[in-house]
């Protein structure tokens, strides 16, 4: 109870730093990470080597692709590519339906791709669409985002999924089966339907920062087709590289089509992409070119401290124990495989901040217990771990910074809104798992 407690104050350390004294989430971050580690007992020795253990942890992978998502993103803006395709949208499906085109947008690209490649691929669009339309911000971006974050949480091949299958030993045809059926009503009533409440009674302070779209010339813009293509190239090369290991194909080819499939390689494809059909095309020079290059490094620098920051406290809260004293406690209760697994997953991510580290963690700590029982669906027991991975995302989570920042969001805003979505989406697929398992 003792580390649970502290790791609460921590977390309350990081709101009233940002919110009462102003601090930047950077600051405020490592001053919670030391007081966790100080008052939980961590060593002085293992203090900062846990959170540099942590900040590398979670940027290893992250920064190539931030990095090239802001590039990708800036060049979209600059060009016009990003009004292109909200200009395509609208006339498409009309202002009301928005959101909805959104959450489609959001659930297609979340399949293959990372949920950090996915906010970096959409928010852009929303940002376009956001301007084109005068909507608020929420109504359009919302949806998108909920589409994106039940695709990562609960359907593989996503890596959580992929892992609690493993360990659950469940049929991947039937997960992805039943995670569909399951996630499809959720996203939408976390998605457009919250997005619809929300956005009359919040409407952000500021406008995004980190991507601006500027107005421009219709006769200035690039083709609606090479600004979808531009768009979509990342997922098209990552959704090929999951489907060649079910193409007849030599191992070299398949291990050529893996790597240029690969997040970072598929995001640097797509901006050598977007420079020459964005950018030398539209009459942009080498000189421009460099320097809205270098525009993206400074904004993005900081999200990127932010997020390392978050991986150092989701690291200490992980060394602290704290995941460990969750998962031993709610072994003791008496209660459905389902709701045991969903109520671990659920505490483990609201202590690290990690829906995949929950998600697995919870898998470990169930699997045994269910070992000498009958009658458990395993299948749906996977999918109930994944929704309980999703729930409160707060400060320990690097999702949050991320739609903060690019959304342009101040932490009350990213609260009321990202995290309330995040746990709709959790509650509602665990209760459509529910009732699921009592008809298979």
């Amino acid at each position: 109870m003792f580390h649970l407690v502290v790791a609460l104050l921590a977390i309350i350390i990081v709101i009233i730093g940002v919110t009462l004294f102003k601090w930047h989430a950077f600051i405020s971050l490592l001053v919670a990470t030391l007081f966790l580690a100080i008052f939980s007992g961590l060593s002085l020795d293992k203090i900062v080597t846990g959170i540099e253990t942590g900040v590398g942890g979670t940027l290893g992978h992250l920064v190539g692709i931030l990095a090239l998502g802001t590039i990708l993103g800036k060049l979209m803006a600059e060009s016009g590519a990003g009004i292109q395709v909200s200009n395509f949208f609208v006339r498409t499906f009309g202002i009301k339906k928005l959101p909805w085109a959104m959450l489609l947008a959001g659930f297609i690209t979340g399949i293959p791709v990372f949920f950090e490649v996915g906010i970096l691929i959409v928010l852009p669009l929303v940002i376009s669409l956001h301007k084109t339309s005068k909507q608020n911000l929420l109504l359009i971006g919302l949806p998108a985002i909920a589409g994106l974050s039940i695709a990562h949480g609960l359907i593989p091949p996503h890596p959580g999924a992929i892992a609690a299958i493993g360990i659950y030993n469940a049929n991947m045809g039937k997960v992805l089966l039943y995670s569909l059926i399951i996630a499809i009503p959720s996203a939408i009533l976390a998605g457009p339907v919250f997005a619809k409440w929300v956005s009359k009674r919040i409407k952000p302070e500021q406008e995004p920062e980190l991507i601006k779209i500027q107005d421009m010339d219709n006769q200035k813009l690039p083709g609606t087709g090479i600004s979808f293509l531009v768009i979509l190239l990342p997922v098209i090369l990552m959704v090929f590289s999951a489907l060649v290991p079910f193409i007849g194909m030599s191992d070299g080819m398949k291990k050529f089509f893996g790597f240029i499939g690969s997040p970072l390689i598929a995001l640097l494809i797509s901006v050598f992409a977007a420079m020459y059909f964005l950018g030398f095309r539209q009459g942009l020079n080498k000189n421009r070119m460099k320097t809205l290059v270098e525009e993206c490094f400074l904004p993005v620098g900081s999200i990127i401290a932010i997020i390392g920051a978050g991986g150092g406290f989701k690291q200490i809260l992980i060394d602290s124990g704290v995941g460990n004293t969750i998962g031993e406690m709610a072994q003791h209760f008496s209660l459905s495989p389902l709701v045991l697994a969903f109520i671990i997953a659920g505490l483990i991510r609201i202590a690290t901040g990690s829906a995949t580290v929950a998600l697995t963690t919870a898998a470990g700590i169930v699997s045994p217990i269910i070992q000498h029982m009958t009658g458990v669906n395993l299948e749906l027991l996977v999918i109930a771990t994944g929704a309980g991975s999703l729930m409160f995302s707060h400060v320990n989570d690097a999702g949050f910074w991320m739609v903060k920042e690019y959304l342009g969001l101040s932490v009350p805003e990213t609260l009321k809104t990202w995290t309330v979505l995040e746990t709709i989406l959790s509650f509602v697929a665990f209760g459509l798992a529910l009732i699921l398992d009592v008809f298979i």
